[in-house]
Protein backbone atom coordinates (compact mmCIF):
# COMPACT_ATOMS: atom_id res chain seq x y z
CA UNK A 1 0.00 0.00 0.00
CA UNK A 2 1.31 3.24 -0.77
CA UNK A 3 1.03 6.81 1.57
CA UNK A 4 -1.10 9.07 -0.94
CA UNK A 5 1.39 12.34 0.57
CA UNK A 6 4.40 10.60 -0.69
CA UNK A 7 2.48 10.51 -4.34
CA UNK A 8 1.51 14.38 -4.54
CA UNK A 9 5.37 14.88 -3.02
CA UNK A 10 6.97 13.07 -6.02
CA UNK A 11 4.68 12.41 -8.43
CA UNK A 12 6.88 11.68 -11.30
CA UNK A 13 8.77 9.15 -9.23
CA UNK A 14 5.51 6.69 -9.12
CA UNK A 15 4.50 7.32 -12.47
CA UNK A 16 7.92 6.77 -13.80
CA UNK A 17 7.78 2.74 -12.04
CA UNK A 18 4.13 2.09 -12.76
CA UNK A 19 4.43 3.07 -16.21
CA UNK A 20 7.28 0.99 -16.25
CA UNK A 21 4.70 -2.12 -15.18
CA UNK A 22 2.06 -1.31 -16.95
CA UNK A 23 0.29 1.59 -15.20
CA UNK A 24 0.78 4.87 -17.54
CA UNK A 25 -1.16 7.53 -15.74
CA UNK A 26 -1.21 5.63 -12.08
CA UNK A 27 0.09 8.50 -10.18
CA UNK A 28 -2.50 10.92 -11.79
CA UNK A 29 -5.12 9.19 -11.63
CA UNK A 30 -4.74 8.67 -7.68
CA UNK A 31 -3.64 12.30 -7.41
CA UNK A 32 -7.02 13.12 -9.10
CA UNK A 33 -9.23 10.90 -6.66
CA UNK A 34 -7.06 12.83 -3.89
CA UNK A 35 -8.09 16.41 -4.69
CA UNK A 36 -11.51 15.35 -5.20
CA UNK A 37 -11.91 13.68 -1.62
CA UNK A 38 -9.91 16.60 0.29
CA UNK A 39 -12.24 18.59 -1.22
CA UNK A 40 -15.07 16.56 -0.65
CA UNK A 41 -14.43 16.36 3.34
CA UNK A 42 -13.47 20.01 3.19
CA UNK A 43 -17.26 20.48 2.24
CA UNK A 44 -18.30 18.17 4.50
CA UNK A 45 -16.56 19.90 7.84
CA UNK A 46 -17.76 23.22 6.47
CA UNK A 47 -21.58 21.76 6.99
CA UNK A 48 -20.74 20.13 10.03
CA UNK A 49 -19.51 23.40 11.03
CA UNK A 50 -22.27 25.64 9.35
CA UNK A 51 -25.00 22.86 11.29
CA UNK A 52 -23.20 23.05 14.45
CA UNK A 53 -23.01 26.95 14.15
CA UNK A 54 -27.12 27.25 13.49
CA UNK A 55 -28.09 24.96 15.58
CA UNK A 56 -26.46 27.01 18.38
CA UNK A 57 -28.35 29.77 16.90
CA UNK A 58 -31.73 28.31 17.38
CA UNK A 59 -30.77 27.98 20.81
CA UNK A 60 -30.14 31.19 20.90
CA UNK A 61 -33.02 33.13 18.89
CA UNK A 62 -35.67 30.78 21.20
CA UNK A 63 -33.96 32.05 23.86
CA UNK A 64 -34.86 35.85 23.22
CA UNK A 65 -38.55 34.60 21.66
CA UNK A 66 -37.75 34.68 18.00
CA UNK A 67 -39.85 32.17 16.65
CA UNK A 68 -39.67 33.27 12.85
CA UNK A 69 -35.83 33.61 13.05
CA UNK A 70 -35.60 30.06 14.89
CA UNK A 71 -37.86 28.64 12.20
CA UNK A 72 -35.67 29.51 9.35
CA UNK A 73 -32.88 28.54 11.32
CA UNK A 74 -34.30 24.94 11.88
CA UNK A 75 -35.27 24.76 8.44
CA UNK A 76 -32.05 25.58 6.95
CA UNK A 77 -30.58 22.55 9.27
CA UNK A 78 -32.91 20.42 7.49
CA UNK A 79 -31.24 21.58 4.04
CA UNK A 80 -27.67 21.07 5.72
CA UNK A 81 -28.89 17.42 7.24
CA UNK A 82 -29.15 16.82 3.37
CA UNK A 83 -25.82 18.30 2.57
CA UNK A 84 -24.43 16.44 5.21
CA UNK A 85 -25.53 12.97 3.48
CA UNK A 86 -24.91 14.06 0.19
CA UNK A 87 -21.09 14.90 1.23
CA UNK A 88 -20.28 11.86 3.82
CA UNK A 89 -21.65 9.65 0.68
CA UNK A 90 -19.02 11.53 -1.53
CA UNK A 91 -15.80 11.22 1.00
CA UNK A 92 -16.91 7.65 1.23
CA UNK A 93 -17.24 6.36 -1.89
CA UNK A 94 -14.20 9.09 -3.05
CA UNK A 95 -11.75 7.20 0.06
CA UNK A 96 -13.03 3.49 -1.48
CA UNK A 97 -11.91 4.41 -4.91
CA UNK A 98 -8.76 6.15 -3.88
CA UNK A 99 -7.92 2.87 -1.33
CA UNK A 100 -9.27 0.47 -4.12
CA UNK A 101 -6.43 1.97 -6.76
CA UNK A 102 -3.89 2.37 -4.56
CA UNK A 103 -4.13 -1.45 -3.17
CA UNK A 104 -4.05 -2.48 -7.00
CA UNK A 105 -0.47 -0.90 -7.32
CA UNK A 106 3.01 -2.32 -6.98
CA UNK A 107 5.66 -1.53 -4.46
CA UNK A 108 8.09 0.88 -5.72
CA UNK A 109 12.30 -0.58 -6.80
CA UNK A 110 14.67 0.16 -4.12
CA UNK A 111 17.34 2.88 -5.64
CA UNK A 112 20.01 0.01 -6.34
CA UNK A 113 17.70 -2.16 -8.33
CA UNK A 114 18.38 -2.31 -11.89
CA UNK A 115 16.16 -1.00 -14.17
CA UNK A 116 14.89 -3.41 -16.57
CA UNK A 117 11.91 -5.96 -18.23
CA UNK A 118 12.02 -8.84 -17.59
CA UNK A 119 14.35 -11.65 -16.39
CA UNK A 120 16.48 -10.77 -19.39
CA UNK A 121 17.53 -7.68 -17.43
CA UNK A 122 18.18 -9.56 -13.84
CA UNK A 123 21.84 -9.30 -12.43
CA UNK A 124 23.62 -11.96 -11.86
CA UNK A 125 25.90 -11.47 -8.24
CA UNK A 126 27.72 -14.64 -7.53
CA UNK A 127 28.29 -18.32 -8.06
CA UNK A 128 29.12 -21.74 -6.29
CA UNK A 129 30.22 -24.95 -6.85
CA UNK A 130 30.72 -26.25 -10.03
CA UNK A 131 27.78 -28.03 -12.40
CA UNK A 132 27.83 -31.61 -11.66
CA UNK A 133 29.58 -33.99 -14.96
CA UNK A 134 27.17 -35.98 -15.69
CA UNK A 135 26.63 -37.99 -19.25
CA UNK A 136 23.35 -37.83 -20.55
CA UNK A 137 21.35 -37.33 -17.79
CA UNK A 138 17.85 -37.89 -16.63
CA UNK A 139 15.82 -35.33 -15.75
CA UNK A 140 13.58 -35.74 -12.45
CA UNK A 141 10.53 -37.54 -13.59
CA UNK A 142 12.58 -40.12 -15.79
CA UNK A 143 14.38 -40.62 -12.66
CA UNK A 144 11.40 -41.12 -10.63
CA UNK A 145 9.23 -43.07 -12.56
CA UNK A 146 11.97 -45.53 -13.55
CA UNK A 147 12.76 -45.89 -9.34
CA UNK A 148 8.27 -46.39 -9.44
CA UNK A 149 8.59 -44.03 -6.89
CA UNK A 150 6.96 -40.85 -8.42
CA UNK A 151 3.15 -41.54 -9.19
CA UNK A 152 1.89 -38.59 -11.77
CA UNK A 153 -0.64 -40.55 -13.17
CA UNK A 154 -2.31 -41.60 -9.85
CA UNK A 155 -1.99 -37.82 -8.69
CA UNK A 156 -3.55 -37.53 -12.08
CA UNK A 157 -6.44 -39.64 -11.14
CA UNK A 158 -7.63 -37.84 -8.17
CA UNK A 159 -6.28 -34.46 -8.21
CA UNK A 160 -5.87 -33.58 -11.58
CA UNK A 161 -2.74 -31.97 -13.32
CA UNK A 162 0.49 -30.53 -11.68
CA UNK A 163 0.22 -32.97 -9.02
CA UNK A 164 2.53 -36.25 -7.53
CA UNK A 165 2.67 -39.33 -5.42
CA UNK A 166 5.61 -39.32 -3.66
CA UNK A 167 5.96 -42.78 -2.65
CA UNK A 168 8.83 -45.26 -0.34
CA UNK A 169 12.55 -43.67 -0.31
CA UNK A 170 11.35 -40.40 -2.71
CA UNK A 171 8.93 -39.61 0.16
CA UNK A 172 11.53 -40.20 2.80
CA UNK A 173 13.68 -38.08 1.00
CA UNK A 174 11.39 -35.14 0.71
CA UNK A 175 10.51 -35.37 4.13
CA UNK A 176 14.14 -35.42 5.24
CA UNK A 177 15.24 -32.37 3.34
CA UNK A 178 12.07 -30.23 4.85
CA UNK A 179 13.18 -31.56 8.12
CA UNK A 180 17.07 -30.44 7.80
CA UNK A 181 16.00 -26.95 5.94
CA UNK A 182 13.83 -26.05 9.32
CA UNK A 183 16.63 -27.25 12.01
CA UNK A 184 19.23 -25.40 10.08
CA UNK A 185 17.29 -22.55 10.10
CA UNK A 186 16.26 -22.37 13.73
CA UNK A 187 19.58 -24.28 15.53
CA UNK A 188 22.41 -22.02 13.31
CA UNK A 189 20.17 -18.89 12.12
CA UNK A 190 18.15 -18.37 14.83
CA UNK A 191 14.60 -18.56 13.41
CA UNK A 192 11.66 -19.12 15.36
CA UNK A 193 9.74 -22.11 14.06
CA UNK A 194 5.73 -21.30 13.88
CA UNK A 195 3.21 -23.87 13.07
CA UNK A 196 0.81 -21.26 11.50
CA UNK A 197 -2.88 -21.85 9.76
CA UNK A 198 -2.97 -22.75 6.26
CA UNK A 199 -6.73 -21.37 5.94
CA UNK A 200 -6.51 -17.44 6.18
CA UNK A 201 -8.89 -14.73 5.68
CA UNK A 202 -9.31 -12.13 2.83
CA UNK A 203 -7.67 -9.64 5.06
CA UNK A 204 -4.44 -11.72 5.77
CA UNK A 205 -4.30 -11.91 1.91
CA UNK A 206 -4.70 -8.53 1.30
CA UNK A 207 -2.14 -7.66 3.80
CA UNK A 208 1.17 -9.62 2.07
CA UNK A 209 -0.56 -8.42 -1.45
CA UNK A 210 -2.06 -11.69 -2.75
CA UNK A 211 -5.49 -9.82 -2.56
CA UNK A 212 -7.06 -8.10 -4.58
CA UNK A 213 -4.73 -8.59 -7.85
CA UNK A 214 -3.84 -12.10 -7.76
CA UNK A 215 -6.89 -13.90 -6.80
CA UNK A 216 -7.19 -16.01 -10.18
CA UNK A 217 -4.04 -17.20 -8.26
CA UNK A 218 -5.08 -18.64 -5.41
CA UNK A 219 -7.19 -21.36 -4.05
CA UNK A 220 -10.30 -20.49 -2.51
CA UNK A 221 -12.61 -22.75 0.94
CA UNK A 222 -15.85 -22.56 1.80
CA UNK A 223 -17.05 -24.41 4.61
CA UNK A 224 -20.78 -25.95 3.53
CA UNK A 225 -22.38 -26.93 0.35
CA UNK A 226 -24.85 -24.38 0.19
CA UNK A 227 -22.49 -21.00 0.90
CA UNK A 228 -20.28 -22.68 -2.00
CA UNK A 229 -23.38 -22.98 -4.63
CA UNK A 230 -24.07 -19.59 -3.20
CA UNK A 231 -20.64 -18.12 -4.25
CA UNK A 232 -21.30 -18.45 -7.99
CA UNK A 233 -21.02 -14.60 -9.47
CA UNK A 234 -20.42 -13.78 -5.59
CA UNK A 235 -17.84 -11.52 -5.67
CA UNK A 236 -14.83 -13.67 -3.46
CA UNK A 237 -13.45 -11.56 -0.74
CA UNK A 238 -17.14 -10.34 0.67
CA UNK A 239 -18.02 -13.92 0.68
CA UNK A 240 -19.31 -15.65 3.83
CA UNK A 241 -17.09 -17.82 5.83
CA UNK A 242 -14.55 -17.85 2.89
CA UNK A 243 -10.80 -18.82 3.49
CA UNK A 244 -7.73 -18.80 1.13
CA UNK A 245 -5.05 -21.80 0.73
CA UNK A 246 -1.91 -20.08 1.76
CA UNK A 247 0.16 -19.95 -1.73
CA UNK A 248 3.05 -19.58 0.89
CA UNK A 249 3.66 -19.56 4.56
CA UNK A 250 5.19 -15.43 4.24
CA UNK A 251 0.97 -14.57 4.58
CA UNK A 252 0.41 -16.79 7.70
CA UNK A 253 3.71 -15.18 9.42
CA UNK A 254 3.74 -11.95 8.22
CA UNK A 255 0.48 -11.25 9.16
CA UNK A 256 1.30 -12.39 12.83
CA UNK A 257 2.14 -8.59 13.36
CA UNK A 258 -1.16 -7.51 11.28
CA UNK A 259 -2.99 -4.28 13.79
CA UNK A 260 -0.19 -4.99 16.50
CA UNK A 261 2.37 -2.36 17.48
CA UNK A 262 5.72 -4.55 18.48
CA UNK A 263 8.73 -3.00 20.25
CA UNK A 264 11.05 -1.77 18.40
CA UNK A 265 13.77 -3.55 20.88
CA UNK A 266 12.71 -6.95 20.26
CA UNK A 267 13.29 -6.11 16.60
CA UNK A 268 14.42 -7.78 14.25
CA UNK A 269 11.68 -11.20 14.87
CA UNK A 270 13.19 -14.19 12.65
CA UNK A 271 10.43 -16.47 11.78
CA UNK A 272 9.79 -19.58 10.18
CA UNK A 273 7.54 -22.51 8.98
CA UNK A 274 7.69 -25.99 6.82
CA UNK A 275 4.20 -25.84 5.85
CA UNK A 276 2.54 -27.13 2.20
CA UNK A 277 1.35 -24.19 0.01
CA UNK A 278 -1.31 -24.03 -2.68
CA UNK A 279 -0.69 -22.10 -6.32
CA UNK A 280 -3.57 -22.30 -8.89
CA UNK A 281 -0.73 -21.25 -11.32
CA UNK A 282 -3.47 -19.40 -13.61
CA UNK A 283 -0.71 -17.14 -14.70
CA UNK A 284 1.81 -19.81 -15.73
CA UNK A 285 -0.63 -21.82 -18.12
CA UNK A 286 1.77 -24.19 -20.56
CA UNK A 287 4.93 -23.67 -18.41
CA UNK A 288 6.90 -26.31 -16.85
CA UNK A 289 3.34 -28.60 -17.14
CA UNK A 290 5.85 -31.88 -17.00
CA UNK A 291 7.21 -32.70 -13.49
CA UNK A 292 7.28 -31.15 -10.27
CA UNK A 293 8.97 -27.50 -11.06
CA UNK A 294 5.59 -25.99 -10.77
CA UNK A 295 2.46 -27.77 -9.15
CA UNK A 296 -0.18 -26.61 -7.54
CA UNK A 297 0.23 -28.47 -3.86
CA UNK A 298 3.75 -28.36 -2.78
CA UNK A 299 6.50 -27.89 0.72
CA UNK A 300 8.41 -25.10 1.59
CA UNK A 301 9.87 -23.68 4.69
CA UNK A 302 9.56 -19.51 4.83
CA UNK A 303 11.66 -17.67 5.99
CA UNK A 304 9.88 -14.33 7.53
CA UNK A 305 11.93 -11.03 9.07
CA UNK A 306 10.19 -8.01 11.01
CA UNK A 307 12.66 -5.20 11.11
CA UNK A 308 12.82 -1.40 11.72
CA UNK A 309 13.47 1.01 8.37
CA UNK A 310 17.37 0.71 9.78
CA UNK A 311 17.61 -2.99 9.98
CA UNK A 312 16.00 -4.03 6.61
CA UNK A 313 18.61 -3.54 4.59
CA UNK A 314 21.46 -5.48 6.23
CA UNK A 315 18.47 -8.06 7.43
CA UNK A 316 17.64 -9.00 3.50
CA UNK A 317 21.29 -9.66 2.92
CA UNK A 318 21.40 -11.83 6.82
CA UNK A 319 18.19 -13.71 4.77
CA UNK A 320 20.16 -14.59 1.90
CA UNK A 321 22.85 -16.18 3.45
CA UNK A 322 20.47 -18.11 5.26
CA UNK A 323 19.10 -19.78 2.09
CA UNK A 324 22.40 -20.15 0.44
CA UNK A 325 23.43 -22.20 3.29
CA UNK A 326 20.81 -24.99 2.84
CA UNK A 327 22.24 -25.24 -1.07
CA UNK A 328 26.10 -25.14 0.30
CA UNK A 329 25.12 -27.82 2.48
CA UNK A 330 23.27 -29.72 -0.06
CA UNK A 331 26.73 -29.20 -2.28
CA UNK A 332 23.98 -28.20 -4.77
CA UNK A 333 25.93 -25.67 -7.87
CA UNK A 334 23.96 -22.51 -8.15
CA UNK A 335 23.81 -18.70 -8.16
CA UNK A 336 22.31 -15.55 -6.57
CA UNK A 337 20.42 -13.14 -9.03
CA UNK A 338 19.24 -9.34 -7.95
CA UNK A 339 16.06 -8.95 -9.70
CA UNK A 340 15.82 -5.73 -12.29
CA UNK A 341 12.77 -3.96 -11.75
CA UNK A 342 10.63 -5.44 -14.32
CA UNK A 343 10.75 -8.91 -12.43
CA UNK A 344 9.97 -8.23 -9.10
CA UNK A 345 7.00 -9.57 -7.50
CA UNK A 346 3.84 -7.23 -6.63
CA UNK A 347 5.35 -6.62 -3.02
CA UNK A 348 9.18 -6.31 -3.54
CA UNK A 349 11.35 -3.26 -3.06
CA UNK A 350 14.21 -5.49 -3.84
CA UNK A 351 14.61 -9.15 -4.63
CA UNK A 352 17.01 -11.69 -4.98
CA UNK A 353 16.55 -14.78 -6.58
CA UNK A 354 18.99 -17.98 -6.02
CA UNK A 355 18.85 -20.65 -9.35
CA UNK A 356 19.71 -24.41 -8.46
CA UNK A 357 21.99 -25.66 -11.56
CA UNK A 358 19.92 -28.80 -13.20
CA UNK A 359 21.66 -31.13 -15.85
CA UNK A 360 18.29 -32.01 -17.09
CA UNK A 361 18.19 -28.79 -18.42
CA UNK A 362 21.74 -27.66 -18.36
CA UNK A 363 20.74 -24.21 -17.03
CA UNK A 364 20.01 -22.94 -13.76
CA UNK A 365 16.21 -22.51 -12.36
CA UNK A 366 14.75 -20.47 -9.45
CA UNK A 367 14.88 -22.10 -5.89
CA UNK A 368 14.52 -19.73 -3.75
CA UNK A 369 13.08 -16.15 -3.57
CA UNK A 370 14.19 -13.42 -1.27
CA UNK A 371 12.16 -10.01 -0.85
CA UNK A 372 12.84 -6.65 1.06
CA UNK A 373 9.09 -5.48 1.57
CA UNK A 374 9.59 -1.90 2.75
CA UNK A 375 7.15 -0.61 4.65
CA UNK A 376 4.77 -1.63 2.05
CA UNK A 377 3.00 -5.00 3.17
CA UNK A 378 2.72 -2.88 7.05
CA UNK A 379 0.82 -0.14 5.65
CA UNK A 380 -1.59 -3.05 4.19
CA UNK A 381 -1.65 -4.43 7.79
CA UNK A 382 -1.24 -1.69 9.65
CA UNK A 383 1.89 -3.16 11.63
CA UNK A 384 4.11 -0.60 13.90
CA UNK A 385 6.79 -0.29 16.10
CA UNK A 386 7.33 1.95 18.99
CA UNK A 387 10.54 2.63 20.81
CA UNK A 388 10.61 2.66 25.00
CA UNK A 389 9.52 5.92 26.15
CA UNK A 390 8.43 7.32 23.06
CA UNK A 391 5.14 8.42 22.10
CA UNK A 392 5.11 7.63 18.69
CA UNK A 393 4.59 4.59 16.18
CA UNK A 394 6.05 3.93 12.41
CA UNK A 395 5.92 1.37 10.12
CA UNK A 396 7.95 -1.96 10.43
CA UNK A 397 9.67 -3.12 7.50
CA UNK A 398 8.61 -6.86 6.24
CA UNK A 399 11.05 -9.32 4.48
CA UNK A 400 10.68 -13.04 3.06
CA UNK A 401 12.31 -15.70 1.40
CA UNK A 402 12.30 -19.52 0.95
CA UNK A 403 14.29 -21.31 2.72
CA UNK A 404 13.71 -23.55 0.37
CA UNK A 405 11.35 -24.90 -1.86
CA UNK A 406 11.86 -28.37 -0.86
CA UNK A 407 9.63 -29.97 -3.63
CA UNK A 408 12.44 -28.04 -6.05
CA UNK A 409 14.93 -28.90 -3.85
CA UNK A 410 14.29 -32.46 -4.24
CA UNK A 411 14.45 -32.23 -7.50
CA UNK A 412 17.90 -30.33 -7.68
CA UNK A 413 18.85 -33.21 -5.29
CA UNK A 414 17.75 -35.98 -7.98
CA UNK A 415 19.48 -35.03 -11.02
CA UNK A 416 22.62 -33.85 -9.43
CA UNK A 417 23.19 -36.69 -7.54
CA UNK A 418 22.15 -39.57 -9.99
CA UNK A 419 24.23 -41.83 -11.33
CA UNK A 420 24.46 -43.93 -14.99
CA UNK A 421 21.97 -46.62 -13.34
CA UNK A 422 19.41 -44.42 -12.19
CA UNK A 423 20.27 -44.36 -8.24
CA UNK A 424 20.45 -41.17 -6.57
CA UNK A 425 23.09 -40.83 -3.73
CA UNK A 426 21.89 -38.83 -1.09
CA UNK A 427 23.39 -35.76 -0.11
CA UNK A 428 25.69 -36.13 3.38
CA UNK A 429 24.17 -33.41 5.06
CA UNK A 430 20.83 -35.81 4.83
CA UNK A 431 22.07 -38.72 6.34
CA UNK A 432 21.20 -38.15 9.95
CA UNK A 433 17.60 -37.97 8.69
CA UNK A 434 17.96 -41.06 6.83
CA UNK A 435 20.29 -43.67 8.91
CA UNK A 436 21.46 -46.38 6.78
CA UNK A 437 20.81 -44.97 3.82
CA UNK A 438 23.71 -43.78 1.31
CA UNK A 439 21.43 -44.30 -2.35
CA UNK A 440 17.83 -44.24 -3.48
CA UNK A 441 17.12 -47.29 -5.68
CA UNK A 442 19.11 -50.46 -5.56
CA UNK A 443 20.73 -50.83 -2.18
CA UNK A 444 22.13 -48.88 0.39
Amino acid sequence: MHDIRAIRETPELYEKHWAAKGRSGAAAEALALDEKLRAAQTALQAAQAERNESSKLIGQAKARKDEAEAARLIAHVEVLKTTLAEQGEAERSLGEALRELLAGLPNLPAADVPAGADENDNVEVRRWGEPFAIAAPKDHADLGEGLGLMDFEAAARMSGSRFVVLKGELARLERALGQFMLDLQTREHGYTEVSPPMLVRSEAMFGTGQLPKFSDDQFVAVPGLENTRALKGADLPEAPEIRWLIPTAEVSLTNLVREQIVAEEELPLRLTALTHCFRAEAGASGRDTRGMIRQHQFQKVELVSITTPEQSEAEHERMVSCAEAVLKALELPFRTVLLCSGDMGFSARKTYDLEVWLPSEGRYREISSCSNCGDFQARRMDARAKKAGEKGTRFVHTLNGSGLAVGRALVAVMENYQDENGRIAIPQALHPYLPGMTHIGGGR
